[in-house]
């Protein structure tokens, strides 16, 4: 194509009349204006062209064979657009003329250009799909009749028009997959589809098994029974031999690929199932390829045994149960298994030797689950044939956990590292599904095997033999309870004798040891044989993750049989912290466990090790504090302040009072996490003098209160009063979302309590004072403030609607911050302000200022509300406006009548696309439900789709 005509300007598009020549003027610009702005403008003006009803007529002349193939596709891609788009634009008695012109134009471009080519098939699959069948019945018929090769007149013509057949043939049933159609419709063409399989088969078989035809026609024969079987074409007669036709394409190295792909989609679809003779039929010839397969894995070639594999795994597993039931052929079955078996552990390390393994292991998940879904009389006949296969099975995946050599393993990528690691959770996901089979003499199997590796000193061993046996054990205790199992003391009495000189070998020992934490629970006594070893890991950086999420675990599970261990536990871990020795989210996990750790110490005894433990860091956090601010120091000050929000996560002393006979209740002693905060309360007031306005440290701070408010409740109480009049003096100098989120962790907890009452309630009107402010100046650029504003007060009148009695809280303004709250693009946003609105309704009755303001602006909500469903609202935020409606209706039926009568009459409003029956219908519908939520949800989700033209839309509204 030439470059552009420098006279031909973007702005004169605008005003161009819709003319061949122009619509080539605006190709050029669209392709070779190198000004994107105008580029743009002729995209939009072509857009424009191609819904215009003169686009039927323009789109011929554009396909000349003179024309450039730019402008040649336009005018095809056109033809697909009016046919798919604007058929009922055209009159019935011109279908028949559209039809030949199409059919003829395929012809002549049969020889190409491809891409016009098939924009030309894909119209002509639509205009079927509008006609078939009453308008153009046998329509798969009659193009195979127009096409078949024996018309053309060399073999050149032949092999085009072959070509030309098979690209309709395949994309017909693409195009109807892709079709939004009612479910009726979709029925209907489906059947007329199917019923013309019987012109598709023997043409396909007819062009596989021609010995002299080229591998290109071939190619697309598998590909258009590919296209073919998403119809669930029967898997019987000439189509079985079909199938049979694919797999002798499989000796084809050209179309081995394609031939792949196209069994593969046959045998996987689940209505195969119907047709067991056939996928006993197809079990030998699967089989058959055993000997290429074993081949492939011992020449290295990748991609010959994965393309064997997927066969291979698609009839094993979609059809498991079926060929499971044909119990006359189960020594076949059993052979497509063991072959499968070998795909599992076919030579090399995934993923670097070999992809293929990783394909196979969803199937031993279906195959145990399909055997222990049978009777029991059943499974215990398969369980026969099938346990020895699942023992092998687990060495097969152990040995494919096996880690490389050192050597190899750093020469390894990143990216091969990780696909690696998430192989391996997959292999452990697998060894659960083994234990469902096999059971406790998996456990058995395992500890033995460990037993004679560890005791056998004369014989050398590799550590990754070790390291697979525990990765095996660890698999399996993370998700079965192993507490009643016989062998986990011995493995427990094993671990101490292995002999760790790798860094991977040490993590799963860790892993190991913290799978078994709820074990240790039960046997505390078995504590000192595996501790030491974790508090040895504990000190270094490389074990960080694993040594101090074990430790975490243990702490956890095992708090109150750790007397014995906790001086040398919390020396350890002071010393790591104090140290840096892990980073910082390590460093989180650490100062959970010790919260666990220290709850079970009796309570005379916390406050001593809070202060020990906590002395450095809040020095630390105290030096920082008079320093200036720098990037360094606000790294610092939030890490320090984190770890403090991790110990008083879990630092709970509430369950205490269980069998402490003879000492003083908790309750009536301070509590040390209290103690503790008001000891750093003037530290960490002097931090937000100097950090107020960075929203990271005021987060950091408010964490440290939320995290101790959530645990201590009502414990927090002596504290009410000076953090209420903190977070007052945070949020009135800068406001941040962390300080409302905190406030509303406060009103949570405490607004209730009567001694509380007056501090909650000034906090409250004070931070509402101030973002009442941001509404004024405009919020939008504020939607986390909004948010959790909109979601405070949504708790506030669910704990303590008596707030709003006050003169001092302004519900008129706060009502109107929520109807702006709604119309925030943000989606958590606009869903807090209707959990507003769903309380606020809730107490029109007893809460007089509520009722006022809602009897006269409740009209705004409702019209705001459908404004919002008729234009923009998501599937998610249509459920919400729908519950705000129904709390509505069921607490000021009458009012809602009202202003639903007075929003709807209006003409287009919420949209023009719906009728003023329909809006009446809707309003009808929804005032009648006063009790059941989900059909209000149902009613308000289709009048949503009714207003956007979308109703009826099955397609659109699964993922809508």
């Amino acid at each position: 194509m030439e470059p552009p005509d420098s006279s031909v300007q973007s702005p004169d598009l605008v005003s161009l009349e819709l003319t061949v020549e122009n619509v080539e003027k605006a190709l050029q610009q669209l392709y070779y204006d190198p000004d994107m702005e105008h580029k743009n403008v002729a995209q939009k003006w072509l857009t424009q062209a191609q819904t215009s009803r003169q686009a039927w007529q323009f789109c011929w002349p554009l396909l000349s064979p003179d024309k450039l193939p730019e402008i040649q596709f336009f005018g095809a891609s056109t033809l697909h657009t009016k046919i798919s788009c604007h058929w009922a634009d055209l009159p019935t008695d011109q279908h028949q003329t559209l039809r030949m012109q199409l059919l003829s134009h395929i012809s002549h471009f049969s020889s190409g250009p491809k891409m016009v080519l098939t924009r030309l098939c894909v119209a002509l699959a639509s205009l079927a799909l509008h006609t078939m069948p009453q308008g153009w019945p046998q329509a798969v018929a009659d193009m195979v009749r127009v096409y078949q090769p024996e018309k053309a007149g060399d073999q050149v013509n032949a092999n085009a028009h072959c070509l030309a057949l098979l690209e309709l043939l395949t994309v017909l049933p693409e195009e109807f997959q892709s079709y939004r159609l009612p479910q009726t419709r979709r029925a209907q063409l489906r059947e007329a589809l199917a019923g013309e399989w019987t012109a598709v088969c023997p043409l396909l078989r007819q062009l596989l098994q021609r010995q002299e035809g080229n591998s290109q026609v071939k190619e697309r024969a598998l590909r258009c029974l590919s296209s073919w079987v998403g119809l669930d074409v029967p898997l019987h007669g000439e189509s079985e031999g079909l199938l049979q036709d694919c797999f002798a394409a499989l000796s084809d190295p050209e179309l081995f690929d394609t031939a792949v792909e196209t069994i593969v989609s046959s045998i996987s679809q689940p209505d195969c199932q119907r047709y067991t003779d056939a996928l006993v039929n197809l079990m030998p010839l699967v089989l058959g390829l055993h000997d290429q397969l074993k081949a492939a894995a011992r020449d290295g070639d990748m991609e010959t045994s994965h393309g064997i594999c997927r066969i291979a795994v698609a009839l094993g597993e979609t059809h498991s149960r079926t060929l499971l039931e044909q119990v006359e052929h189960w020594q076949g079955y059993l052979a497509l298994v063991n072959m499968i078996l070998f795909c599992t552990g076919i030579p090399g390390h995934y993923p670097v030797n070999e992809t293929t393994s990783s394909l196979t292991l969803t199937f031993w998940y279906t195959l145990q689950d399909d055997i222990l879904s049978f009777e029991e009389d059943k499974q215990v006949v398969y369980l026969q044939v099938y346990r020895p296969v699942y023992f092998q099975l687990v060495d097969v995946l152990l040995h494919k956990a096996h880690f490389p050599s050192e050597q190899d393993y750093t020469s390894w990528s990143s990216d091969d590292k990780e696909q690696f690691r998430i192989y391996r959770v997959d292999i452990s996901d697998t060894l659960m599904y083994v234990y469902e089979i096999l059971g406790a003499e998996l456990l058995s199997n395992l500890y033995d095997r460990l037993g004679r590796l560890l005791m056998d000193t004369e014989r050398p061993k590799a550590w990754q033999d070790t390291e697979a046996l525990l990765f095996g054990f660890q698999a399996i205790a993370e998700t079965i309870d192993v507490n009643y199992s016989d062998v986990i003391p011995g493995l427990i009495g094993l671990i101490p004798r292995i002999s760790i000189s790798n860094i991977q070998l040490a993590d799963t020992v860790m892993y190991t040891i913290g799978s078994l934490a709820e074990w240790l629970a039960d046997h505390p006594m078995m504590l000192g044989n595996v501790l030491p070893m974790v508090l040895q890991g504990l000190v270094k950086a490389e074990l960080s993750v694993s040594s101090v999420s074990t430790l975490k675990r243990i702490c956890r599970e095992c708090r109150h049989d750790l007397a014995p261990y906790i001086h040398e536990i919390m020396t350890v871990s002071q010393d790591v912290l104090v140290k840096d020795i892990h980073k910082s989210s390590q460093c989180m996990w650490l100062m959970q466990g010790l919260g666990f750790l220290l709850s079970a110490l009796p309570m005379e005894e916390i406050l001593g090790s809070l202060t020990t433990l906590l002395t450095p860091h809040i020095q630390r956090l105290d030096t920082l504090a008079h320093q200036e601010p720098s990037p360094t120091a606000k790294l610092s000050i939030i890490h320090i302040l984190g770890m403090l929000s991790s110990l008083f996560t879990t630092l709970d002393i509430s369950r205490q009072d269980e069998g402490s006979e003879g000492t003083t209740p908790a309750q009536a002693r301070p509590n040390p996490v209290v103690v503790v905060l008001q000891q750093v309360f003037t530290l960490i007031q002097t931090i937000l003098s100097k950090w107020l306005s960075d929203s990271e440290v005021v987060e950091a701070v408010c964490g440290v209160f939320e995290r101790s408010v959530k645990t201590l409740l009502n414990d927090f109480a002596p504290m009410v009063q000076q953090l209420s009049e903190m977070l007052g003096q945070i949020y009135s100098a800068f406001p941040q979302a962390s300080a409302l989120d905190l406030t509303r962790q406060m009103v949570h907890i405490f607004a209730g309590e009567k001694d509380h009452f007056s501090p909650i309630q000034a906090l409250i009107e004070l931070v509402t004072s101030t973002t009442l402010s941001i509404f004024q100046q405009g919020p939008r650029e504020h939607p986390d403030i909004v948010e959790s504003f909109m979601q405070l007060h949504a708790q506030a009148l669910k704990r303590k609607s008596d707030l709003y009695l006050s003169d001092h809280q302004d519900v008129k303004a706060l009502f109107y911050c929520g109807v702006l709250s709604l119309k925030f693009p943000e989606t958590p946003t606009a869903k807090s302000a209707c959990m507003f609105f769903m309380e606020l309704v809730c107490h029109c009755g007893d809460i007089p200022p509520i009722g006022q303001v809602l009897q006269r602006d409740g009209k705004l909500l409702v019209h705001t509300i459908l404004e919002i469903v008729g234009s923009q609202s998501l599937c998610c935020l249509t459920e919400h406006f729908s519950e705000v409606l129904f709390c509505l209706n069921r607490h000021c039926p009458v009012l809602l009548a009202q202003w639903l009568k007075e929003g709807l009459r209006v003409p287009g409003f919420p949209s023009a696309q719906v009728s003023m029956e329909q809006k009446d219908t809707f309003s009808q519908q929804l005032l009648r439900e006063q009790t059941n939520k989900r059909r209000v949800k149902e009613i308000v989700k289709e009048f949503s789709l009714l207003c956007r033209g979308m109703q009826g839309t099955t397609g659109y509204s699964a993922d809508y």
